[in-house]
């Protein structure tokens, strides 16, 4: 992608940031009040459950698809379709309050949100120039998750208890539209040659033949593993130390802090850090972290826990969208982004299902443990790395 000068480069770059709040401020807030309407309807558990099912089977089913549209026609398009899909989905949804219009609204939504930042991603690591300045950019654009997800549930909790429902989801519209706008300030991407014709098109997943990329995607899982592991054990350990809410709510609100933190700090010493030895420092903490956490019992420091392993996770994001950037062909990055996508949903929508079936059958304890001894497996692998493609 071209670049004209630093002012120009920072304007593209908060551009982005701010694209993508549009787009996860949106699936954020309709997370929250796609179930709050059914519930207020007298929906079943089922029902909201399948609800909330739909805002992740469709990026799962997408993904791939999304990818390599990004990769044939850049940015734009890509992002345009996503933000259109977010905003017909608020927009069906304030237009009709029957649980099929909100499963609808559900799809669109979240389709519209996976195709979207796929295209954002794959363009916000093609602004950089090297390893370090990849590494700053993807820090700047990891914020943008953290502010989406506070903008986007406030907005939407307000309208709906100073106003009505139809009022929030015509608030969360509005965020896609900003996205829309925010395309246009973004400069073409530069043509590239066409890649060679092959009598079999590459599939996705010949991807994980390449052992860097396969262990990356690898530690991928691992963090998704990881947030659903920590999501779904905290509030059950925090209840059997007999904490109250809140003090879960402080230990939870302790990894958001220390994560948004970390990301704050990783582009003022990208120049002294490599992407391999961020995630092997990292995911080594973390595990540490796991396997000591069943052993507190005191509200300070479980919250010390979760605000090193906030350190962790927040750090090793940027350094995975870095090196994905620089392991995947560049003609086929949109595509990686995609597989990737691909294998967080996949760990969304079934990794707590077994971490419920592990708790069930041996405690909560065991659940930390576990998924200590999987993140330092993932320590091994990151350490395996190389410092740069092995196509290159």
């Amino acid at each position: 992608m071209a670049r004209s000068g630093r002012f120009s480069f920072g304007w593209t770059l908060l551009t982005l940031v701010a694209a993508q709040v549009g787009l996860h401020g949106c699936l954020n807030g309709m997370r929250m009040t796609v179930p709050l309407l059914a519930v207020s309807e007298s929906r079943g558990p089922a029902v909201i459950g399948l609800l909330m099912a739909l805002f992740a089977a469709f990026p799962f089913v997408l993904a791939i698809p999304a990818g390599r549209l990004v990769d044939r026609r850049g940015y734009h398009l890509g992002t345009r379709i996503g933000a259109l899909l977010a905003l017909a989905g608020a927009a069906l949804a304030a237009s009709a309050s029957h649980v099929w219009a909100l499963g609808g609204a559900a799809a669109l939504v979240g389709a519209g949100s996976a195709v979207g930042m796929i295209s954002l991603q794959r363009t916000a690591g093609r602004l950089a120039r090297g390893e370090a300045e990849r590494l700053r950019i993807f820090s700047w654009v990891a914020l943008a998750p953290s502010i989406a997800t506070f903008m986007g549930p406030v907005l939407a909790g307000m309208l709906i208890d100073h106003v009505s429902y139809r009022a929030a989801f015509v608030g969360l519209a509005l965020l896609p539209l900003g996205t829309l706008l925010a395309t246009t300030r973004v400069p073409a991407e530069a043509p590239r040659a066409p890649a060679k014709r092959t009598d079999t098109p590459p599939k996705a997943w010949d991807l994980l033949g390449d052992r860097d990329l396969r262990r990356l995607f690898f530690i991928n899982w691992l963090i998704a593993a990881c947030w659903d592991a920590h999501a779904f054990a905290l509030p059950i350990l925090g209840h059997e130390r007999g904490l109250s809410a809140s003090a879960i709510g402080t230990v939870l609100a302790s990894y958001a802090v220390t994560s948004a933190a970390v990301r704050l700090a990783i582009p003022f010493l990208a120049e002294r850090l490599q992407p391999r030895w961020v995630m092997t420092g990292a995911l080594t903490l973390t595990a540490s972290v796991f396997l000591l956490y069943p052993w507190l019992d005191s509200t300070w420091a479980m919250a010390a826990c979760a605000g090193t392993i906030g350190l962790g996770l927040g750090a090793i994001q940027p350094a995975v969208m870095s090196s994905l950037h620089t392991f995947a062909p560049p003609e086929r990055q949109g595509e990686a982004l995609g597989l990737r996508s691909t294998v967080i949903h996949f760990s969304t929508l079934v990794m707590p299902l077994g971490f419920g079936a592990a708790g069930a059958a041996l405690g909560v304890a065991p659940v930390f443990w576990m998924t200590g001894a999987a993140l330092s497996a993932g320590a091994w692998a990151a350490f395996g790395l190389p410092t740069q493609a092995r196509h290159d």
